[in-house]
């Protein structure tokens, strides 16, 4: 269901900057298009932070008005990366109200399922931060790392990442293969094959 309906024509040849611009002139179809082309990935990305469809709606939602009252503030090309930091500090509140909401009606809090439990993206972060593979990672580059996190560990498209990130489909693609390359070297360095045994003096010719 979308949120937001255009008045003047904007299409996928409006470069984000373009269109943050004419929302920051007050143009409500400059936020529908920004919201037709950012708002899946969002919801995706927010999805495997939170189990709850509905508080992860009500996020990009809030998020898409926080565009509409501050898009004269932003300063980049790319929107991706400002609707990333918007969205996930606005789900941190989600979960403190429902944090809060558990508390009052309920003593036993331990009872309820945490609605600030370690979800699957946190455990697989978890995972890939600790260790060996942690290791390996911090000897990668910084952005072939966060290529590999938005999808391997957010399972994101190429295209949705590309947008997050904002860089070419092309670029992902590569940045993926060189991540996944130097993550393997870093690896080897980690875990060297140990050397094979010497066979026993006087065994068998």
């Amino acid at each position: 269901m979308r949120l937001f309906r255009p008045v003047r024509g904007h299409g996928e040849g409006d470069t984000d900057a373009a269109l943050l611009r004419a929302v920051a002139d007050g143009d409500p179809s400059a936020l529908a298009t920004l919201y037709d082309r950012h708002a899946g990935w969002l919801f995706a990305r927010l999805s495997r932070r939170c189990a709850d469809a509905e508080v992860v709606r009500e996020v990009v939602q809030d998020t898409f008005v926080t565009v509409w009252r501050s898009a004269g503030g932003h300063a980049g090309r790319e929107a991706g990366g400002w609707l990333w930091t918007i969205a996930a500090r606005r789900l941190v509140d989600a979960r403190r109200v429902q944090e809060r909401a558990a508390r009052v009606e309920t003593a036993r809090v331990e009872d309820w399922p945490s609605p600030v439990a370690a979800s699957a993206e946190e455990r697989a972060l978890a995972g890939l931060e600790f260790g060996d593979v942690g290791t390996a990672l911090d000897r990668i580059s910084p952005e072939l790392r966060e290529v590999l996190r938005v999808t391997v560990v957010d399972g994101l498209t190429t295209r949705e990442a590309a947008r997050l990130l904002g860089i070419p489909e092309g670029t992902v693609k590569t940045r993926a293969m060189r991540a996944r390359a130097e993550l393997r070297a870093a690896l080897a360095q980690l875990r060297p094959h140990p050397a094979p045994h010497p066979r026993p003096a006087g065994g068998p010719a």
